[in-house]
């Protein structure tokens, strides 16, 4: 009898992502290619089970209104997920993304980083969010952190949260870890 050839990790993994570009700030970059790649990098990776997310490419504008909204938070971040409280469906759906254009541009200028690793790290961030992880409590960022590196680093980007060499022409300011400034993920029930 003939054996089945097994799947390599990213075909058993069948992820679907609907991506919605909202603000026309996202047309000036070719990010979708990017953000999906690093999604399910991601959920290959973790070996996560067939599902559907949405991703929304927006603005400050909307994503302060949504913060504000779910969070309390009268002020624009760069990434909020928003896990579905009850996935269903085939595939299930568990959630959505949101990304906000002009502080993921300011952030990566202000780190010295390219805009598609910083928009990169920032959906599986969201997405690890989806899939249950959290960084209040130190350990839990340590290991939230460890996994982005891994992905990113099997993405060719390098670990987000190592300083940059300083150079001559180039004030810098210190930073705090990134997962400590990047928004929560959103319980919605």
């Amino acid at each position: 009898m003939m054996q089945a050839a097994r799947k390599p990790a990213a075909a058993r993994t069948a992820l679907k992502i609907d991506m919605v570009v909202e603000s026309a700030l996202w047309k000036q970059h070719d990010v979708k290619a990017i953000v999906r790649r690093a999604v399910a990098q991601a959920a290959a990776m973790l070996s996560t089970p067939a599902a559907e997310l949405a991703i929304l490419l927006t603005d400050d504008s909307a994503i302060r209104s949504l913060n504000r909204t779910w969070r309390g938070v009268d002020k624009a971040t760069n990434v909020l997920s928003f896990p579905t409280a009850r996935a269903g469906g085939r595939p299930p759906l568990i959630g959505d993304i949101v990304l906000a254009f002009e502080t993921i541009a300011r952030e990566a200028r202000a780190q010295r980083k390219p805009f598609a690793h910083h928009v990169a790290h920032l959906a599986v961030h969201g997405f690890l969010h989806l899939i249950g992880f959290d960084h209040v409590r130190h350990e839990d960022a340590h290991a939230m952190e460890q996994v982005e590196r891994d992905v990113l680093r099997r993405l060719a980007i390098p670990d987000p949260y190592c300083p940059r060499p300083r150079t001559k022409k180039t004030r810098t300011t210190r930073t705090r870890p990134l997962t400590r400034d990047v928004s929560d993920h959103v319980t919605t029930g």
